[in-house]
């Protein structure tokens, strides 16, 4: 008999076994139709688009042809003929409709298939996701996010492509229609918390900000959440900047996303969350070897504490203030001759003034202060005079050299105006208006250590413990303030945030850092600026087939 002949032998007996079938009251009893059409699934093109409609339609009738139903219509979706795909997928959802306990292995399924090839068969594939979403919210999620979290489940390793584009469609379709998915609300979003919870093991930096982006989004933890909630996400981001890690100052990895972290934590601290874990880590690990950090990292590290020292409580600043008054006198040089970084100053005098603000008389032991607060700790008793003899030098000097730093600035800004003038190519203007704005963000610089270090003489002096002094790389932003959430570093490889580069961690996590070389080269060749870099580094996929399971 000719090929064709038997192909349409194949169909003829097709609609046979659907006929009979539909027509069946008790179509139990027709078990033999059910499996020819499965048997089918292995004939011509045409036969397996004409299976893949049929298995699903009549599965719900005979529970003992599950298993192999299922396994036929799986091999059909990954037959070499696009249109059999295709149809084979748009059935999938089909076994859920009346069998709901098949959703999760369906949904599993689905998700290996998204990194099909074909736009056709892709977006079939995402229609199909979306209609068991829409059935199970609860169940798809759940199966959907195995596919993304670490799991010692051997039964659901994910090589590196398929977590990919399940976590593009979670981001693209899941986390955009939030408000129209996750129902009843309450319920569902503290679901899928729970379940991104469990995900971050092993994410980049640019997974981890994209999730710490959507939690945010969440009425869960909106401008109303509870204080507890907002120390959840706190603590979240504790768990990525590993503070129960012992700490090695060689491990630069580990310090990138310590940093990313406590920056990204921030606004959090600003809504009553406790910064007490990451600054005891920060006191006990960091600022002790604050010299031996990779010179790039070290100004990001000063900006994060200045913008957290606000809303540090009076008892973190009592334990923090001895560290930053010895970082202090470091960078405070004596003498005019010696290498200054104005950067490193501000940062310093800023947390410095916000945590002397909270415990006052811990000044003084550290800087001779008289201040009196009848408390035992205030030490009235001892002499600190040559503490404060030896402060107030330094503050002298500082002061010096910052105001020699805003005449050589103001000089240069009309220097650039001329070369502004005289800049005729826009590659010209590009460079000379970047330097306007490095010398702009040098004055802020100079003349914030000038507004904070004038009260410091008196021997009893006034703390600022406002945010009236604007720090000035805040104020080199505005008026549009940019997402500088970096990226906190985690355990794949990262993607950069904030304009800065991407930094490795530990098991391929990367983190972000901020931009910080615009005062550093407003006071390049005079005095010693810092600066901030990147680097990062990639984990690639496992290599693993993109056989289905289940």
């Amino acid at each position: 008999m000719a090929e064709g002949s038997e192909d349409s032998t194949d169909i003829e007996k097709l609609y046979v076994y659907g006929e009979r079938l539909n027509e069946a009251e008790d179509k139990s009893q027709n078990a033999e139709d059910y499996d020819g059409i499965i048997k089918a699934a292995e004939g011509s093109v045409k036969a397996k688009q004409l299976a893949a409609q049929l298995i699903p339609k009549f599965f719900k009738y005979f529970p003992e042809f599950s298993d192999t139903a299922l396994e036929a219509h799986f091999t059909l979706c990954e037959d070499e003929e696009l249109a059999v795909r295709v149809q084979a997928i748009r059935g999938l959802p089909l076994f859920c409709k009346d069998t709901p306990e098949y959703l999760s292995k369906i949904v599993d399924v689905l998700g290996q298939l998204l990194v099909a090839g074909e736009t056709v068969e892709r977006d079939a594939v995402q229609k199909a996701l979306m209609t068991l979403l829409r059935q199970d919210i609860k169940t798809s999620l759940t199966a959907l996010f195995k596919h993304i979290a670490s799991s010692e489940d051997h039964h659901h390793i994910t090589d590196e492509t398929t977590r990919e584009k399940v976590l593009c469609f979670i981001r693209d379709k899941v986390f955009t229609l939030k408000a129209e998915l996750l129902k009843p609300r309450e319920q569902m979003e503290r679901h899928i918390t729970d379940l991104v919870k469990k995900s971050l093991q092993d994410v980049t930096g640019a997974e981890f900000k994209m999730f710490m982006d959507f939690l945010r989004s969440l009425s869960l933890f909106g401008q109303n959440a509870t204080r507890e909630r907002v120390q959840e996400l706190v603590e979240i981001i504790e768990g990525q900047a590993d503070l129960d890690a012992q700490f090695n100052v060689s491990d630069g990895d580990h310090i990138d996303r310590l940093i990313s972290c406590l920056h990204m934590a921030l606004p959090f601290f600003k809504r009553g969350a406790s910064s007490s874990k990451f600054l005891n880590y920060l006191n006990k690990h960091i600022l002790p070897v604050f010299d031996k950090l990779p010179e790039e990292r070290k100004v990001d590290l000063l900006k994060n504490l200045a913008e957290c020292s606000p809303y540090i409580t009076p008892q973190d600043s009592r334990q923090l203030l001895p560290s930053v008054v010895q970082l202090l006198k470091k960078h405070m040089v004596r003498r005019k001759i010696e290498e200054l970084n104005f950067t490193y100053v501000e940062c310093l005098l800023y947390t410095f003034h916000h945590s002397a603000h909270k415990t006052p008389n811990a000044t003084n032991s550290l800087c001779g202060y008289k201040i009196v607060t009848g408390q035992p700790s205030d030490r009235l008793g001892e002499d600190f005079s040559e503490y404060y003899k030896d402060f107030t030098e330094r503050l002298s000097t500082i002061e010096d050299l910052a105001r020699a730093m805003i005449k050589k600035l103001t000089q240069g800004m009309a220097e650039h105006n001329k070369a502004m003038a005289a800049a005729k190519t826009d590659q010209e203007k590009e460079i000379v208006k970047t330097q306007k704005q490095n010398s702009t963000t040098g004055l802020r610089t100079c003349n914030n250590i000038l507004t904070m270090t004038q009260p410091l003489h008196s021997k009893s002096p006034s703390f600022i413990g406002d945010q009236k002094i604007n720090l000035s790389w805040k104020e080199a932003t505005k008026p549009s303030v940019p997402s500088r959430t970096a990226v906190a570093g985690q355990k794949r490889a990262a993607a950069a945030a904030n304009g800065s580069g991407t930094h490795g961690v530990k098991k391929g996590r990367g983190a972000g850092g901020m931009q910080n070389q615009l005062v550093n080269r407003a006071l390049e060749g005079l005095y010693r600026g810092g600066r901030s870099g990147g680097r990062g580094r990639g984990r690639g996929g496992n290599g693993r087939g993109r056989g289905y399971r289940y």
